[in-house]
């Protein structure tokens, strides 16, 4: 059966790079592969547009055709074109990067991304996923899901995906309450050293669909003075979202 096992091989090396790009060295490491194994194998993805390389000779990640099946799978239909002129208004009223998350299998899965237009950036994750409890996009959708997806989640091996990464369930739950209270979630530094972000909920008629989240470098987002303003923002307009979702009319 070397066809399954070629398939079993290529998706789990598209699992760990939907956690971080890799060189191929690194990815036969993780995956416990040998190095002309993982090469052949992300030749092919990359024939294919699963993976890209992020230039000649350096490390890999998950590619554009990947991102656009995840996007078209796992969305309602026509929310990534009702979200984008919110995305645009959020990186603009904000300063910083903006996109669209949704929850699948416990993981945040990043389907559109809107940069800002300071000098200093942060990294486009499109295609690419995180374990729900290191980003706040997985908080606020958790925080919505039914009581038992909650506990199979919490119940499951929660990573420490960086130093500050809450892994505790009763902390989690914790968050999860204020996420509805408040109506949106921030992250610090948990998903990604450097990186905070905010996220707040958007509803279709099926129930929460997806998130919107603006991040941005630690040293400069958020402004500690107005750390509530902008998630009332990213709230506000995952609100307006939602209203456009549920009314099925085209974006203002």
């Amino acid at each position: 059966m070397a066809g399954v096992q070629s398939i079993e091989r290529a998706f789990a090396l598209l699992r760990t790079l939907s956690i971080s790009p890799g060189g191929v060295t690194e990815l036969a490491d993780r995956i416990q592969l040998p190095k002309s194994t993982v090469a052949r194998l992300l030749s092919a993805l990359e024939q294919e547009g699963a993976v890209e390389q992020t230039e000649s000779g350096g490390e890999y990640r998950i590619g554009d055709g990947l991102g656009a099946l995840a996007a078209d799978s796992s969305a309602e239909p026509d929310l990534n074109e009702l979200a984008m002129p919110f995305l645009i208004s959020l990186a603009e009223e904000t300063g910083e990067s903006s996109g669209l998350d949704t929850l699948r299998d416990g993981w945040v899965h990043f389907i559109d991304h809107v940069n800002d237009d300071r000098d200093v950036q942060v990294r486009d994750w499109t295609g690419e996923a995180g374990p729900a409890h290191s980003l706040p996009s997985g908080i606020v959708l958790l925080a919505h899901a039914d009581q038992a997806t909650i506990e199979r989640y919490l119940d499951s091996d929660l990573d420490n995906v960086t130093p500050t990464t809450i892994v505790d369930p009763d902390q989690l739950r914790e968050r999860m309450a204020q996420a509805i209270s408040a109506g949106y979630s921030w992250g610090f530094e948990e998903f990604a050293e450097g990186i905070n972000s905010v996220a707040a909920p958007v509803f279709a008629e099926t129930g929460v669909v997806a998130a919107l989240r603006v991040h941005g470098p630690t040293f400069r987002f958020p402004n500690p003075n107005f750390t509530h303003d902008i998630g009332l923002i990213v709230a506000d307009a995952a609100r307006r979202l939602t209203g456009q979702l549920l009314a099925g009319a085209p974006p203002s």
